[in-house]
């Protein structure tokens, strides 16, 4: 974790996780890179869990990413091993090795085959993974599962955090009970293809791998791939979604089978949930920042043109400056090559309109918007047409704390 004090725009408290049958969590300090706290994770499921995952596009991806493209396909899970403090990324056969020793340690010590053991990573990229320290400390992690422990994963994971993130739900699927419970990681190299970020979901739900995958990618782009931070994509970017299939529902036919709604419903709120936590631990952030766009052709047209907003340095420095400088808006609208009707252009700030089909309102009072930027949580509103488009996005203003942050990172 980031040397300083907690993100002022941190949730109160860290939520409380409930057990996830079939499912079960130990922590260690492994001293990858840390000293004094938690820094690798073993997560057990039962056998027959399913998985779905959805990973970074970068052309660059880190060796545990490459390793679950590949492992994913089969659909079933036994366990995932995460680390903190080194990503283990562009190390050639010596990083594809590393996880492959990971993979049939946590293995042998599950029982399991190391096709069914997913691995993740994060942290300073490019560096020797000390992977002794890892394969050193399974038995003892295989050793110490417990069913309430999802916590402390949540804690595990963190590198330039300011605070452990989690969330959870309980739902239904049929009218059985189903729970849904997540932690991530997150706080710089935000953005979308998904950010710099882990996050990690299991529930008791008995669905089928590509029932699964087909709900958590929209779920996905609705969540993670709506967040910014800086605009910069990592290399480690993972969500994986257990489903331990120990709740005893019917089997919905596929991912928009009317019995799911609730599900699904749950699934995207966890997700968004633990998205924003992201965005709120923003390196050097010191403001939540919602811009929902509408009028667009179609709703991911909306989301490209709320991404251009969010990731534009000039918008997130006015917004750390507490200025409504709505021309920075206007220019990153038009930026970011979608279709807009400028005659329909418009713009408010906390619901205070600052310019109306497609021209600055006359004689505007700007008290009410300058108070509006002074809180911690803004919203920007986004009309560009007439059109059925909307959507969503979630960023943070862009402070000097962003610089002293990265400029350090490796000390």
């Amino acid at each position: 974790m980031r040397s300083g004090s907690r993100s002022p725009l941190a949730p109160d408290r860290f939520p409380p996780l409930p057990p996830v049958a079939g499912a079960r969590f130990a922590t260690v300090a492994a001293e990858i890179r840390y000293r004094g706290r938690p820094d690798l994770a073993l997560m057990a499921f039962e056998p027959g869990t399913a998985v779905a995952g959805v990973f970074t596009r970068s052309k660059t991806a880190g060796h545990p990413v490459l390793w679950c493209r590949r492992i994913l396909p089969a659909g079933r899970a036994r366990a995932l091993i995460v680390n903190a403090g080194n990503a283990n990324v562009f190390r050639g056969r010596e990083g594809d090795a590393a996880v492959a020793a990971e993979a049939e340690a946590v293995a042998a010590a599950l029982d399991c085959l190391p096709q069914e053991v997913f691995v993740a990573s994060t942290g300073v990229i490019g560096e020797r993974l000390p992977v002794e320290k890892i394969t050193g400390r399974i038995r003892e992690l295989a050793a110490n599962l417990r069913e309430e422990a999802l916590a402390g994963v949540a804690q595990a994971i963190l590198t330039t955090d300011t605070f452990a993130k989690g969330a959870s739900a309980r739902t239904e699927i049929g009218g059985v009970p189903v729970t849904i419970a997540g932690v991530a990681k997150g706080s710089g190299m935000i953005a979308p293809d998904m950010a710099t970020m882990l996050a990690f979901l299991v529930t008791d739900a008995r669905l089928p791998p590509p029932l699964l995958q087909g709900l958590l990618e929209p779920a996905v782009d609705r969540s993670f791939n709506a967040i910014t931070v800086d605009g910069d994509t990592s290399t480690s970017d993972t969500v994986l979604l257990f489903a331990t299939g120990r709740a005893q529902h019917g089997l919905p036919s596929g991912p928009e089978d009317p019995m799911l709604a609730a599900f699904r419903t749950a699934l995207e709120a966890v997700m968004r949930d633990l998205a924003c936590q992201i965005v709120r631990d923003g390196e050097g952030a010191r403001k939540f920042v919602t811009i929902r766009v509408a009028g667009a052709v179609e709703e991911r047209s909306a989301r490209r043109i709320g991404l251009a907003i969010a990731n534009s340095p000039l918008v997130k420095t006015a917004i750390a400056g507490e200025d409504a400088n709505w021309g920075r808006i206007v220019m990153a609208v038009g930026k970011a090559g979608e279709p807009i009707d400028p005659a329909r252009l418009s713009i408010a700030f906390g619901g205070h309109v600052v310019a109306r089909d497609g021209r600055a309102v006359p004689d505007l009072d700007e008290a009410p918007v300058a108070a509006h930027l002074r809180g911690r949580e803004v919203e920007i509103a986004v009309t560009v047409g007439e059109g059925p488009g909307v959507a969503t996005v979630w960023t943070c203003d862009l402070t000097h704390g962003y610089i002293d942050i990265n400029a350090s990172y490796r000390s």
